[in-house]
């Protein structure tokens, strides 16, 4: 031992590759969604998509629309029932739309997959989904992503408008926490070494 304490979380993504990957898709859905009658709107997952969104939106080289939706899953008993409701609605209409929805991650696809059902039943012209991050080895409903930044491993994540708890939304790249069970118990651990030592 030599007495270094050990930091509570590694970079996973730089803020310089989370740019790059924004142009790269934001380019990509650019060509796709060219040909759109009317503007194509973007439907960001709130809260953890925005920064992502945001990023997306000052790259497109089309015009585009935006909208939230914001969707809470509970459970009982401490279970993961997949139970998914709309807490915050959106505000224009999807008919004849070409809708993208906007996912800070996706890893069991349970929301996901209910999104999709809800945005299907509105009669959109089109409906496509990108996630910032696909942790597929979490999944356990099969869905489809058409546009994806970043597979990442089975590993908990914060920053770049990912949380804990409502903190750390606001790191500049994603960092992996080594361990949860620690900072769930103290849910300010990494406030210090990201914030106050800079």
């Amino acid at each position: 031992m030599n007495g270094i304490p050990e930091e509570p979380a590694d970079l996973l993504i730089s803020t310089r590759d989370l740019d790059r990957r924004a142009g790269e898709l934001a380019h990509e859905m650019s060509q796709e969604l060219r040909a759109c009658v009317r503007p194509p709107v973007l439907v960001g997952v709130l809260k953890g998509s925005t920064l992502f969104l945001a990023d997306l939106l000052r790259r497109f080289d089309i015009e585009v629309e935006v909208d939230f939706i914001s969707i809470s899953s509970y459970s009982q008993a401490g279970g993961s029932s997949g139970v998914v409701r709309i807490v915050k609605d959106l505000e224009s209409d999807m008919a004849g739309r070409d809708v993208v929805i906007v996912e800070d991650i996706v890893d069991t696809g349970l929301t996901l997959n209910y999104l999709r059902r809800s945005l299907s039943e509105r009669a959109p012209a089109s409906l496509r989904a990108v996630t910032l991050l696909d942790k597929a080895a979490r999944r356990i409903v099969p869905v489809e992503l058409e546009y994806s930044g970043f597979e990442i491993p089975d590993v908990f994540v914060v920053g770049y408008g990912l949380d804990f708890q409502g903190l750390y939304r606001n790191v500049p790249e994603i960092l992996a926490v080594k361990d949860i069970a620690k900072l769930a118990n103290d849910p300010m651990l990494l406030v210090d070494r990201l914030f106050l030592e800079k």
